[in-house]
């Protein structure tokens, strides 16, 4: 299996961050591993020692999530939010708010995965309440940690597709 795609982060509006990534795994795949909190924590958050402490999913329309990730050497960091569309495989759309934010208000998160040929195009846009916080988020070391999990996301698929396992 060849490796995906580079990660892609551009600023839309006054207030949205659309990222992009090709995966080399079928759409149902990659939704899964965004909804399904045993492959979850295989992939999200884990940079160095990070690990994804709580996974909570209710995935409906009004159902909720709840994240916590833990370090070893800091705080716990928690977030949550509410599903306000769910349209298995394709697309994702959910409110985001963290426990003790780093930028100012929420945002709305849509992921949106497109199948062309046995791979899968991932949209992640994040519309955030304010142009400031926006610009809070592009301006923090964001692209490095979605790169770094979307990288161990890739190494999540490719070893559910080579062990068969979908």
């Amino acid at each position: 299996m060849e490796g995906s795609g580079a990660l892609t982060i551009v600023v839309r509006g006054e207030r949205e961050i659309v990222m992009t990534r090709s995966f080399n795994a079928p759409r149902q795949l990659v939704f899964d591993a965004f909804t399904k909190p045993e492959l979850l924590k295989r992939w999200f958050g884990r940079m160095g020692n990070w690990s994804l402490a709580v996974c909570e999913i209710d995935l409906r329309v009004g159902g909720s999530y709840r994240y916590v990730l833990r370090s070893p050497v800091g705080p716990d960091m928690g977030l949550s939010g509410i599903y306000r569309d769910i349209v298995v495989p394709e697309r994702i759309v959910a409110t985001e708010r963290f426990d003790e934010s780093w930028y100012p208000g929420g945002a709305v998160g849509t992921i949106v995965l497109a199948e062309q040929g046995g791979s899968t195009l991932l949209s992640h846009t994040m519309l955030y309440d304010s142009r400031e916080a926006r610009d809070a988020v592009m301006k923090s070391p964001m692209e490095h940690g979605v790169s770094a999990g979307y990288n161990q996301l890739d190494q999540v698929l490719a070893s559910l597709i080579s062990g068969g396992l979908r």
